[in-house]
């Protein structure tokens, strides 16, 4: 089977050996997304609400990378610094999913990389989407 990366410019680089997605058959597996600001790389300043946030938009990006969107998510993982937060990042996070409600995980971490207060990341099916393709722009 064929393993594609997504890269869009409109999302974080990868600050690893990982991509931002990988497209294998129908499904799309995202990497974690944390709240790095893609113009600049740096950690977004700000509470949990604004990351969380920043978090969405760049998960949207490589999504849209992909030629899918939210409503194309089957599983999403979030990882949180502080499960006090768990409200403020469900209540973003339900923003951008609207009725739709794909299968959810939230673990407590120690920490994130950069400092981060939440990591995101989904899996999502381009099975059945019209005009769906993958994006390679630097």
């Amino acid at each position: 089977m064929t393993l594609q990366a997504v890269v869009t410019d409109k999302a974080p680089a990868a600050i690893g050996p990982y991509s931002q997605a990988i497209l294998v058959g129908n499904l799309l597996f995202c990497s974690g997304q944390i709240p790095l600001v893609p113009d600049t790389g740096e950690l977004l300043d700000g509470g949990i609400r604004e990351q969380t946030v920043q978090v969405m938009n760049n998960i949207a990006a490589v999504l849209e990378a992909a030629g899918i969107g939210f409503d194309n998510v089957v599983k999403t993982t979030i990882f949180l610094v502080d499960m006090n937060d768990f409200a403020v990042v469900n209540e973003v996070y339900g923003g951008c999913f609207g009725t739709h409600k794909p299968a959810r995980s939230t673990v407590a971490v120690k920490s994130l990389p950069r400092g981060a207060l939440v990591e995101i990341e989904v899996l999502a099916s381009v099975q059945g989407t019209p005009g769906q393709g993958v994006s390679h722009t630097q």
